[in-house]
């Protein structure tokens, strides 16, 4: 990476654009009330996409940005399970028929910590309130940690067919320092006893830019993850903000890998990728070549959401769960963070939206332009522009970052044709970010470029 480039743009903290505008923009003028106006308003022959958020981890790993609450109870888990349920009831209700679903995804925390009944018990929910597709993606993200046979035998039963298992770095010294040690046995254990469950698609998650990290270490990491062959990788930068998830400051900053470095691994791990016959998909996701990722960016058919990269077409979110972030065609609702506001809110028979945001015409066109340049690293403005009744040269030449964007040899323009440069692609938050009308405010909350 050129020293210019790196100074001027690897240290910009910005969002990773899984959504437009981003959570910081959230605000309480969006609760309950406009929520469930949007979910009743909802058309019966929609297509949606459930998430369900589990909160609960048996030990926090150090680096983790997510919500979570580290329990070595089940009791915390199963109140909360209870409360999940009746929040589906809820959104349910407020529908004016029952939705098709053919995308479900577990997050957390980590979902495979309810017990194996429960999952069950929340995917026949489901089904009875929504038309779950008999060929929906239904996907879990997975600590092989604690992954149990009784679990794996009950995500056959549930129909799951994807995922999503923490890996993040093999390197003992590595592990010690983020307070996450898994083997490269457990792992293998865990990727055995999925697919023997009909588990077809599985993804590992890795991350760079973690303490005591090295570029030798990063494609050891790579190796040993590659001899399970999962069907694709995730690899994230890791992004540093004690003063937001104060459980990192147990880690010491001093071993964290300066701008350059992090480069260098990232390269390093998508060079190593690649030369096995991973596709590099967006920015950060690779794939087997007869993925149906891969198809979809062919096809430019790739899109974002709160998970990152996703075949999942669907422009309507409903999320459950406290913290769960929900879309719909009117915008976001964000429910509740704290788990005892979460639960009150749902027992008083109210949807727990806390805030969101209720998009304009502006917003639609930007988020549209922000995916395309973030999954293709090509946009064409003009074609954008003329979809949303807009005049293309009102936005390019309302965007002061482009002519440096340009100048730097990032980007270029022809006609109204925005495309990233081949080797400055791992700048593309950055090129996305010039279409952000809202960029500059809580960036602390945002993870380096680089």
């Amino acid at each position: 990476m050129r020293d210019d480039l790196r100074a001027r743009y690897g240290e910009e903290r910005l969002p990773r654009y899984t959504s437009y505008p981003t959570a910081p923009q959230f605000s309480d003028a969006v609760g309950q009330e406009a929520y469930g106006q949007w979910l009743t308003s909802l058309p019966a022959d929609a297509a949606a996409s459930l998430y369900l958020h589990v909160p609960f981890c048996r030990s926090m790993c150090w680096y983790c940005g997510c919500h979570t609450t580290i329990t070595r109870r089940d009791a915390p888990i199963t109140d909360y399970l209870a409360v999940l349920r009746r929040e589906i009831e809820l959104v349910a209700e407020r529908l004016a028929s029952p939705l098709a679903v053919r995308h479900v995804h577990f997050g957390g925390g980590t979902p495979t910590i309810m017990e194996p009944y429960e999952l069950l018990g929340l995917v026949v929910l489901m089904r009875q309130r929504f038309i779950l597709d008999d060929t929906a993606e239904v996907a879990v993200e997975i600590d092989p940690r604690t992954l149990t046979p009784a679990m794996i035998a009950a995500l056959r039963e549930a129909g799951v067919n994807r995922a999503s298992l923490g890996v993040q770095s093999f390197d003992p010294a590595v592990q010690r320092a983020i307070n996450r040690v898994q083997s490269l046995e457990q792992t293998a254990r865990a990727v055995e006893g999925l697919r023997a469950a009909g588990v077809r698609g599985i993804n590992f998650d890795l991350i760079y830019g973690l303490p005591h990290q090295t570029v030798d270490s990063c494609i050891d990491t790579v190796r040993q993850g590659i001899e399970l062959r999962p069907e694709r990788f995730s690899v994230f930068g890791y992004a540093h903000v004690p003063s937001f998830k104060k459980h990192q400051r147990r880690i010491d900053e001093a071993t964290l890998p300066d701008g350059e470095a992090r480069y260098a691994q990232a390269e390093a791990m998508a060079e190593a990728l690649m030369s096995v016959g991973y596709c590099r998909i967006g920015l950060d996701h690779y794939a087997l070549p007869d993925d149906s990722m891969v198809k979809a960016q062919v096809e430019g058919a790739l899109h974002r959401n709160f998970q990152g990269y996703t075949t999942d077409p669907s422009d309507i979110l409903i999320g459950f769960g406290a913290s769960a972030i929900g879309q719909l065609s009117q915008g976001y609702a964000q429910n509740e963070v704290v788990l005892g506001r979460y639960a009150e809110r749902i027992q008083r028979g109210e949807l727990a939206t806390a805030k969101g945001y209720a998009l304009t015409d502006d917003d639609r066109l930007r988020a549209d332009l922000i995916e395309r340049v973030m999954c293709d690293f090509r946009v064409d403005v003009g074609e954008i522009c003329r979809r949303h009744e807009t005049a293309p040269e009102i936005i390019l030449q309302a965007i002061p970052k482009l002519r440096m964007l340009q100048d730097d040899g990032i980007v270029h323009l022809e006609g109204d044709v925005l495309s990233v440069n081949d080797n400055a692609r791992f700048l593309v938050r950055s090129v996305a970010s010039a279409f952000d009308a809202y960029l500059g405010f809580s960036g602390r909350t945002h993870s380096r470029v680089v």
